[in-house]
């Protein structure tokens, strides 16, 4: 008797409680080198860039100053106040001039529910971030992983 009453209120519970929408990716992923028009980056220099900017297919990066690598997505079944993305970035190992090493770079993002695409990308704006070797791209959201890439800088 005890276990149908659990089994009840879970029941109960599990049909009162709103559903959380589930975030996924919606269509094909893009990734590789973000294409642009300077040629000669100087340290520290960004480069402002659009949504639109076109993406070079390619899992092999060139090591080199200026170089803007990742992917681009989108997300379906986005909505304000959803829990954020999670962007993993596993590096070979950038140490950083403190002489921290840092084998990876965490950063979160908000859901940017009026967004088309979503965006992971890194460039290697100072000559320290230019480490060769495997760099990998993961986003979650929670728990769940949505994107994956891996990219060999040489």
């Amino acid at each position: 008797m005890q276990a149908f009453k659990v089994a009840t209120l879970l029941a109960i519970s599990l049909i009162s409680t709103p559903l959380l929408a589930e975030v996924k990716v919606q269509g094909e992923v893009e990734y590789g080198i973000f294409q642009s028009q300077v040629q000669d980056f100087e340290p520290g220099q960004r480069v402002l860039t659009n949504q639109q900017q076109a993406i070079e297919t390619t899992q092999v990066i060139p090591a080199k100053l200026g170089t803007k690598f990742g992917l681009r997505y989108q997300l379906a079944g986005k909505r304000k106040g959803d829990q954020p993305l999670t962007l993993l970035y596993l590096t070979p190992g950038v140490v950083t001039p403190d002489g921290l090493r840092h084998d990876k770079f965490v950063v979160q993002q908000e859901m940017a529910e009026a967004a088309v695409a979503d965006v992971m990308a890194y460039e290697f704006s100072e000559y320290h971030e230019v480490v060769p070797g495997e760099w990998h791209f993961l986003v979650f959201q929670g728990d769940r992983k949505l994107v994956e890439q891996r990219f060999e800088v040489r």
